[in-house]
């Protein structure tokens, strides 16, 4: 992969209105907590919309940012946040608040592009997930689509990235495959196990992320982000395990459902089953990139294969490195 310099691509000296005010909702999460960083040292002023400021406290770049306290969900918290704005990020959903999360989503995105519109900010980037939607989604693939939908319902122009399983060390998708591989020699592996899948790793979607807001095309265009790899399930498992020295063993069993598969996985896994649930039932739908339009508009990012944002993710792992953690 060519080595894409963040800070020197997005540089103020490159565009003179870099000094413009950039929004990042969901900075106590994954992505949101690696993005800011970054935006932070291509020059970009970063104002963080949080529910409760205090869960930045530990965060190394805090005091670099401007914050302000509000909820998507509670739209007169929203018009300061946006004041100014010139491109806001939307790394929000509400994934394990209930199971009402796709309708709190649908809400929270509807709140928040009205809001970006009175405000009149220049553009929404948002974070979704990848999915053929003529296939049966599961409530949480449909909820992402849908987020996308309503975000673009206002006037606003919209950067909606769709990307498949996430691979990093916060991840929640990657964490099941993790938890998973390490914790059973000999899996169980259920119809969905075979489902096909194209993982990006974390530092590619933050290079889509930031590379962006100075690809002018790429506004008000859905782009599918994917690695180099197709693979299905199973197959991000074995080589989970052959990175990390382990021997494991899969048994078919396709009569496991994606339901009952989650209550495995939240007895071998410490993330709970109101999480897990809806990650799992989405594993039946494929999410293969099939549009090339990132390769298009992004012809300097080449996103690594699954083995090498496997071991980056570990090595993440083992540095523990500040705001790599949360969820998306």
């Amino acid at each position: 992969m060519e080595h894409i310099d963040l800070k020197t691509t997005a540089s103020r000296e490159s565009d003179p209105s870099a000094d413009r005010l950039i929004l990042v909702t969901g900075a106590t999460g994954y992505v949101g907590g690696l993005l800011v960083p970054l935006l932070l040292e291509a020059g970009y002023r970063v104002r963080c919309l949080v529910r409760d400021p205090v869960r930045l406290a530990d965060r190394p770049w805090r005091d670099s940012v401007e914050t302000v306290k509000g909820d998507v969900l509670q739209p007169d918290t929203l018009a300061p946040a946006l004041s100014g704005v010139r491109t806001a990020y939307y790394l929000v959903h509400s994934l394990g608040a209930g199971s009402d999360f796709g309708e709190r989503d649908m809400m929270a995105a509807q709140y928040f592009a009205a809001a970006a519109e009175d405000a009149g900010v220049g553009r929404i980037v948002y974070l979704g997930g990848l999915a053929d939607a003529s296939q049966d989604l599961s409530e949480h693939l449909r909820s992402r689509q849908v987020t996308g939908e309503m975000l673009r319902r206002a006037s606003v122009p919209v950067t909606e990235f769709r990307a498949s399983v996430v691979v990093g060390a916060g991840s929640l998708s990657f964490r099941i495959i993790r938890y998973l591989t390490e914790r059973l020699p000999v899996m169980i592996c259920p119809r969905w196990v075979y489902t096909r899948t194209q993982p990006i790793g974390v530092d590619d979607v933050l290079a889509y992320l930031v590379t962006a807001l100075e690809v002018k095309e790429s506004t008000g265009r859905i782009v599918e982000i994917g690695g180099a790899d197709v693979i299905d399930y199973g197959g991000m498992m074995m080589i989970y395990a052959k990175v990390r020295g382990l021997r494991r063993w899969m048994l078919p069993v396709p009569v496991l459902t994606p339901r009952l598969s989650s209550y495995w996985v939240d007895l071998v896994t410490p993330i709970p089953a109101e999480i897990a649930r809806p990650l799992i039932e989405g594993l039946r739908s494929e999410s293969v990139v099939h549009d090339p339009i990132a390769r298009q508009l992004f012809p300097r990012i080449v996103p690594k294969g699954y083995r090498e944002a496997v071991t980056l993710a570990l090595e993440e792992t083992r540095t523990g490195e500040k705001g790599r953690h949360g969820g998306h």
